[in-house]
């Protein structure tokens, strides 16, 4: 069974300068920051990740983007909260 142990910091969601979508390459920066910085994992769509103004397809491709930058490298725990 998986124990999550260590820093797993709640994600912003970047977007666009015009806020119209979600900022894919600010997003993967923002990941490999993190890990970079020798976190244990990433949650995004957590509490901090705009998760309520977002659709349901910003939503998927926020964690397919996370999942496929971080590539194994650590656990990624995605937010399911909903308004």
């Amino acid at each position: 069974m998986f124990k999550p142990e260590g820093i797993f910091p709640a994600l912003v969601t970047p977007f666009t300068d015009d806020g119209k979508a979600v900022d894919e390459n600010r997003l993967r920066f923002l990941v490999n920051r993190c890990i970079e910085l020798g976190v244990h994992g990433v949650v995004p769509c957590g509490t901090t990740g705009e998760f309520v103004n977002m659709t349901i397809e910003e939503r998927k491709q926020v964690i397919k983007v996370v999942v496929d930058e971080v590539n194994g490298r650590l656990p990624v725990i995605v937010g399911t909260g909903a308004s």
